[in-house]
This record gives C-alpha cells, structure tokens and sequence, in this order.
C-alpha cells in the first residue's frame, strides 16, 4: 500500500468472551482480514468498558475468565473495507454478541514494509 491520504480506519468494538463457532471472535475478525489482504489490523485491550445492554466491566481478582472490551483497528481503502464490512456482517449475525463498528478518515503519512 502507497501512502496516501484518503483510507479509512476500521473500528470494531467487541469483548475478548466473544466467540465464533468457539474461537475467539478476535482472531476470526484479524485472520479474515488478512485473507482479504487488507493491508492491517490490531487488536487492542481495554482496561474497562461497557457496552449498550451489559454492566460496565472491570477487572475483578475473583474472575476466572477475564472479560475486557476489545477494538480492533482495520486500515485500508474505503471500498475494500466496505466489502470487508459485509462480510462481518455475518459473522456478527450468526453470533449472539454485542459490537458496534465505525468508520473514520485516516491519513497514513509513513508505511514501510519489507
């Protein structure tokens, strides 16, 4: 990918429980889009968050599955991430869990690779 000024960034707001026929639905989403060859995600972890119907969540020292909320960043062409949305799409409906998902302008000024 050249650098260039009109991309967008992806934004998907999860929690790491979330699954997908039993994998973690973080890993389905990153791997999916490097099949699609979209040019990157990451997988951030949040210290606290809540979402629209759930408590707020918080790390608790007597949990024995840690819930945190999740973004996932995806950067790429607008178009390619459209096409990549509908995908999720489905991923999302065929799962019971809560996400929500934006997308913003984003100005990539340096992109190197091998």
């Amino acid at each position: 990918m050249e650098t260039k000024e009109n991309l967008k960034i992806l934004r998907i707001f999860i929690s790491s429980t979330d699954k997908f026929k039993f994998r973690p639905l973080y890993e389905v989403i990153v791997y999916a889009a490097k099949r699609y060859k979209l040019a990157g995600a990451t997988v951030f972890q949040g210290m606290m968050g809540y979402g629209g119907d759930s408590p707020v969540y918080v790390r608790s020292s007597w949990e024995i599955i840690e819930r945190r909320p999740l973004i996932i960043e995806i950067i790429d062409e607008e178009t390619k991430l459209n096409e990549f949305m509908g995908i999720l799409k489905t991923y999302f409906e065929k799962s019971k869990n809560e996400c929500i998902v934006t997308m913003e302008d984003v100005k990539v000024v340096y992109y190197k690779i091998k």
